[in-house]
């Protein structure tokens, strides 16, 4: 039964998972959170281990077909790598229409905690530090997040991962927020964003979207904690593995060569990786105060 929320809301987590019923983390971060709402784990009828994800989580587990949920999307090559996470991301949708739900929230499966992040100026000459805390209450931050989602008519919501930190915690937590979302997923059932590419599908969307002026977030001031994607066995490791880093970049290249293009990352092990040029992907939006009267 899903339960009803203020507004007439109707919500539910779900939590994308493939080759990993013993290591679904997300479901104990919900339970560390004090997460009351209605949760299910959604398996592709493709997993060889899908008998275990349902001995183990029985009706939370909702299984799609593959075959079905590919003509939904454009996967944008001629590969034949099945075990990546595109075709939930697409069939979710239609599994929160079947439910009646409102609004959903989408997960991976390997979340060890949501922080809140705050600024502190510190010292004499008032340097930023930044510290986190674990949320208690995720009923009322995922409320939260959807009167947001409501108030500002964005497509999607996300949380920020501890990578978007990485040198730039002025900039980033002054400003509030990234126009991109990624990992996380806040929604409307009756807004559908469409991921395209078989990998790399995520920043394929906000780019697509951003480019068309849609308005996408990525908070500044919660943060998700997760395992490194390819050192945890299942889910999307073996793709990024087959298919490479290199490759992986290229699909949102080729979406959108005007702003995106191949870069080295990192400085003590550099890598290839996407870089977008945000001055010309998405518009800019305008503060309210230039308005004329």
């Amino acid at each position: 039964m899903v339960r009803i929320m203020k507004k007439n809301r109707k919500s539910a987590v779900f939590i994308l998972s493939h080759g990993r019923p013993d290591r679904v983390k997300t479901v104990k971060l919900l339970e560390k959170g004090n997460y009351t709402g209605e949760w299910y784990i959604v398996c592709d009828d493709e997993d060889e281990t899908l008998p275990e994800y349902i001995e183990k989580y029985k009706d939370k587990v909702i299984v799609f077909s593959k075959e079905e949920a590919k003509d939904l999307f454009d996967l944008m090559d001629n590969t034949n790598e099945k075990k990546v996470v595109v075709y939930a991301r697409n069939y979710i949708f239609k599994i929160a229409e079947d439910l009646e739900l409102t609004h959903f929230i989408v997960l991976d499966d390997d979340y060890t905690d949501i922080h809140y992040v705050m600024l502190f100026k510190i010292g004499k000459e008032e340097m930023l530090m930044k510290k986190s805390k674990k949320v208690k209450s995720l009923d009322k931050l995922f409320e939260a997040t959807f009167d947001l989602l409501d108030e500002t008519n964005a497509l999607t919501i996300a949380y920020a991962q501890e990578g978007d930190f990485i040198g730039g915690i002025n900039s980033f937590m002054k400003k509030g927020f990234k126009r991109k979302a990624m990992n996380s997923f806040f929604f409307r059932t009756d807004r559908k964003m469409e991921f395209m590419g078989r990998i790399n599908e995520d920043v394929n969307a906000y780019v697509f979207y951003g480019i068309r002026g849609e308005l996408i977030f990525t908070v500044a001031f919660l943060s998700i904690s997760q395992l490194l994607t390819q050192t945890n066995k299942g889910g999307l490791t073996d793709a990024y593995k087959n298919l490479g880093t290199y490759v992986k970049s290229f699909y949102t290249v080729m979406l959108a060569p005007s702003c995106v293009k191949i870069d080295a990352m990192g400085v003590v092990y550099p890598r290839l990786h996407h870089v977008i040029d945000w001055e010309h992907c998405v518009p800019k939006i305008v503060s309210g105060r230039y308005k004329k009267r």
